[in-house]
Order: C-alpha cells, then sequence, then structure tokens
C-alpha cells in the first residue's frame, strides 16, 4: 500500500492555477473596451454568474478537503500497517506457538483488507481531477461522496488494526525480550572461544600439549559458523541455545587449560610423594618378621596366625605399587593426565592397605603386652562403658525398655565369659581383646539408640 497514486493529481494541481474572483476580474479588465461595455449589463443584471462561481467554489473546497483528509487516512494506515508487519516479523521469527501462528494469520486477513480498501481509494482519486476548470456541481459533490465513503473505509480498518495491534503485546513483549537476549548471548559465546584459545596458547607456551582440550575446542567450530550465520538462518530460539552451548563448553575448555599446570605441578609432587612412601613402608616391613616371632614365642597360636602372610603380602603390595607408580610417570610424561591420575589412586589403595598390615603386626604385639601385663585396667575401662549406657537407660525411668536392657545384660554375661577365658597356662589375650572391644561397641550402639529417641521425641 503506498500514496503514489496520487501524486499525479497534487503535481496537475500545481501546475494548473484554480479561477477566482481576482482572476475574473484582471480577466475582464484585459479585455477590448467595447467588448467590456458590451458585457456590463450582464455582469450586473441579478449578478447571477458572481453567485454560481461563489457557490462552486465552496463545493470544490469541500471536495478537495474530503480527498485531503482521505489521503491522510491512507497515509496513517499505511504507516500503521507497515509498523504491524515489523511486529509481526518479530513474533514469527521468536515464536511459534499457536497464539503466534493465529496473529500471522490474522494479520493476513487484514492485509487482505487493507488491499481492498487502499484499491478504493486510489480508485475514487482517480476517477475525479477536481482542478478541472470544467467541473460541473454533481461531479464535485459526487467527487466528495465518494472520497468521504473512502477516508470512513480507510479509518474503520485503521481502528480494526489497533486494535489487532494491541492484542499483540504480550506475544510482541516476549518475542523483543528473546530479542534482546541474541546478540548477548552470541558476543559472549564468540568472546568465550577466544578466551578458551588464549588459555590453550599460554599452557603449550609452557610445554603442555593439552591435545584433548584442542580437540574439544576445535569440535566447537561448527557451532560457531551456524552462530555466525545468524537467527535468521537458523531461529532465535535455537541460536540463543547454541550461544548458550558453546559458551558453556567453551568456559569448560578454558578453565580446564587454566588448572592444567598446577594438575601437572600436583601429579609430580603425588609421584615423589608416593614412591617416598613405597620406600618406608618397605623398611617398615623388613621389621615385621622380628614381631611375629616374638609374638610366636610369648603368646597362644590364636593371638598371631591372622599375621602369618603380612610380610609376603605386603612386599608384592609394594611391588605392584612400584609398577603402577612407572607407569603413572610415563602417562605424566606423555600428558595423558587422566591416566596419571587413576594409576597413582591404585598406588595410594595398595601402600594404604600395606601400611595398615604393617602398622598391625606392631600394633599387636603392644596391646597384647599391655593387657597381658594389667588386664584389670581393660575390664575396668569395659565395665565403665557398659554402666554408663545403663545409666542412661534408667534416666527418667523405673524400669529399662527392653529394647536396650537386652542387649546391655548380654554386654555384661560376654565381658564376665571374656574374663574367665583367661584362666589357664595360655590365655588368649586376643580373644579378650576383641571380646571388650565388641562389648564396648554394644553399648555406644544403645547409648546412640537412646539420644536418638529421646532427640526425636523432644522434637
Amino acid at each position: 500500500m503506498t500514496a503514489t497514486h496520487t501524486q499525479p493529481h497534487e503535481q496537475r494541481a500545481r501546475r494548473r492555477p484554480r479561477g477566482g474572483p481576482v482572476r475574473d476580474m484582471v480577466a475582464l479588465v484585459l479585455l477590448p473596451l467595447p467588448l467590456l461595455v458590451a458585457m456590463a449589463p450582464q455582469s450586473f443584471a441579478g449578478g447571477g454568474t458572481r453567485r454560481w462561481f461563489g457557490r462552486g467554489e465552496s463545493q470544490r473546497a469541500e471536495a478537495q478537503a474530503a480527498k485531503d483528509a482521505a489521503a491522510a487516512a491512507f497515509y496513517e494506515l499505511d504507516t500503521a500497517q507497515r509498523d504491524l508487519r515489523i511486529s509481526i516479523e518479530t513474533i514469527t521469527a521468536v515464536d511459534s506457538s499457536p497464539p503466534a501462528r493465529r496473529a500471522a494469520e490474522e494479520y493476513e486477513g487484514l492485509g487482505r483488507r487493507i488491499d481492498e480498501v487502499s484499491q478504493g481509494y486510489i480508485t475514487a482519486v482517480d476517477a475525479h481531477d477536481l482542478d478541472r476548470d470544467d467541473l460541473d456541481g454533481p461531479a464535485v459533490s459526487r467527487a466528495r461522496t465518494d472520497l468521504v465513503r473512502a477516508k470512513d473505509e480507510l479509518n474503520r480498518v485503521k481502528g480494526d488494526l489497533d486494535r489487532f495491534a494491541q492484542g499483540l503485546g504480550p506475544l510482541l513483549q516476549t518475542a523483543e525480550t528473546q530479542l534482546a537476549r541474541l546478540a548477548p548471548a552470541v558476543e559472549r559465546a564468540r568472546q568465550a572461544l577466544l578466551a578458551a584459545s588464549n588459555a590453550l596458547d599460554t599452557v603449550r607456551a609452557q610445554g603442555l600439549k593439552a591435545d584433548d582440550l584442542a580437540a574439544r575446542l576445535a569440535a566447537l567450530a561448527p557451532e560457531l559458523t551456524k552462530l555466525n550465520q545468524g537467527a535468521g538462518q537458523h531461529g532465535v530460539q535455537e541460536t540463543i541455545r547454541r550461544a548458550d552451548d558453546v559458551l558453556r563448553k567453551a568456559e569448560d575448555v578454558r578453565t580446564e587449560a587454566a588448572r592444567l599446570p598446577g594438575k601437572a605441578a600436583e601429579i609430580d609432587k603425588r609421584l615423589v610423594s608416593l614412591r617416598t612412601r613405597a620406600q618406608a613402608i618397605t623398611t617398615r616391613a623388613e621389621k615385621v618378621d622380628p614381631i611375629l616371632s616374638e609374638l610366636r614365642r610369648r603368646y597362644s597360636a590364636a593371638c598371631w596366625q591372622d599375621l602369618q602372610q603380612v610380610p609376603e603380602q605386603a612386599a608384592q603390595s609394594v611391588k605392584q605399587a612400584e609398577v603402577k607408580l612407572r607407569e603413572a610417570q610415563q602417562a605424566r610424561d606423555e600428558q595423558r593426565w587422566a591416566d596419571a591420575t587413576s594409576r597413582l589412586g591404585t598406588v595410594r589403595a595398595l601402600l594404604d592397605g600395606t601400611d595398615e598390615a604393617v602398622s598391625a603386626a606392631g600394633d599387636r604385639l603392644q596391646r597384647l603386652d599391655a593387657v597381658s601385663f594389667d588386664r584389670q585396667k581393660e575390664v575396668e575401662r569395659t565395665r565403665f562403658a557398659v554402666r554408663d549406657a545403663q545409666r542412661l537407660a534408667m534416666s527418667g525411668r523405673n524400669t529399662p525398655d527392653p529394647r536396650h536392657a537386652g542387649p546391655l545384660d548380654e554386654a555384661v554375661a560376654r565381658l564376665d565369659r571374656a574374663v574367665a577365658g583367661l584362666e589357664g597356662r595360655h590365655p588368649d589375650w586376643w580373644h579378650f581383646l576383641t571380646e571388650t572391644e565388641a562389648v564396648r561397641q554394644t553399648a555406644a550402639r544403645v547409648v546412640q539408640e537412646i539420644r536418638d529417641a529421646r532427640g526425636t521425641a523432644g522434637g
């Protein structure tokens, strides 16, 4: 819809000056004197011709005003349609929901109505040349009627267009919000890719390859190409989603690259530490045999049989740990960081188990010596734990809860049996120690159950 159809009429209006009283008077003055004398009676007899020109010019002015009003309505409708088209294009670029599709369909329907009334306006303008000198009164009246009708139709459709535009408010606001996110999201993704690339350059300058990170960054190149192609080709929502995904992955690469020098240094430190620890455990394992000899000489077989395999197992575990250490060193040299970390974890687990086994022999001898010298200390320690649990079980009660009294009574009996088992020439001191430990654990469990129950009731 454009206003170009009215230009020929306006140009003709500028080329052809309108008639009027002054123009008629000048024409009379320029007539030859005899002709002027001959026309004088006609000019002033009743003033008929003068009155006709006045009435015709008024009608022509009204028609021209109607034409101007119709042109203004045409222009306003055309402007509103262009603005609304931008809104619809904004919505459909972002939103593919049913409401958005219905809005686009309704806009197309309004467009057809606009074309119809616009054509009616153009037809009315083309049908009536108000600049014609010989335009009679009825023609002027018809022109005014047609132009007023065209203006009214234009205004009516303009009103429908305005109401439709107001109803688009929520859809348009959502679409504009999405569009407002688009450019910043794409820019953040590009900056994240640049930062990741710079971080890789930095670690490579330190002699670190970071091939896996470089491969992950290279895999984002097709995504960057799609971002550069823009939302016009891939859609606004898809472009925003892609930008967010690229941002997250590039940030991961940058973060891991920044941590890489520290990770390499930490692996180097762990390699040195675990080598030192393996050597220390090897030295300590050499002292297990003398400890076992002392246990065999002074205590019954039940006190040391489970420790017989400790020296051999310790040697095997340390040997396995040393193999894994060499593998970890090779992985580190090849900058296979995940493999190096995994093998170092295996080495630590092997050394932890070996360290515990080696320590168990020395601890066993120490505890057996202490209890064989003074058993009463262990007994009193255990009885105190049971009595403490019994006092708590009776607190605020006349009789204990069977759920607590039963385990505690069994614990007392178990302790008595353990003490009685020490009678004889070669008592099983280790069995005695494991029994007293079990009794204390029972007492501690009952105490915890009582406290949990009271805490729940109080809450």
